[in-house]
């Protein structure tokens, strides 16, 4: 139990760990197709520089290779010209750019994909309201 007064909530990810099966394909993926920054590889691991967070891909142990992994979305300023970039590099999109919320100030858009592994990613972009 907090002490009295300890007022504590997360509210900043630091670093997100994904799963996967083949390291060097994963890799060259997040490397090179998805254009993200390598910083350091690591035994079993690799990680990457993604705006304020840093992004951990590693080598499944035992079983967990075929546990699911989380969802990570990928802030953009255009969901559309992402996705187009991302589908020219031959990334695998399960869906289209689409708006799945409309609040008065924004749209929230979204355009799902997987990686390298199967896992699931989206672009996700809050596009005000004219």
């Amino acid at each position: 139990m907090a002490p009295a007064g300890f007022d504590f909530g997360l509210s900043s990810i630091g670093q997100i760990a994904v799963t996967v099966r083949d390291l060097e394909e994963a890799t060259a993926f997040y490397r090179d197709v998805l254009g993200m920054q390598l910083l350091f590889e690591a035994e079993g691991m690799s990680f990457f520089q993604c705006g304020d967070i840093r992004l951990m891909i590693g080598m499944a142990a035992g079983e967990e290779g075929d546990a699911p992994s989380h969802i990570i979305y990928f802030n953009v300023e255009d969901v559309s010209a992402a996705h187009d970039a991302l589908a020219a590099r031959g990334v695998e999109f399960v869906s289209e750019p689409a708006v799945v919320h409309r609040a008065e100030s924004h749209e929230l858009w979204l355009a799902f994909f997987r990686d390298s592994d199967g896992n699931t990613m989206a672009l996700l972009s809050e596009v005000p309201v004219q």
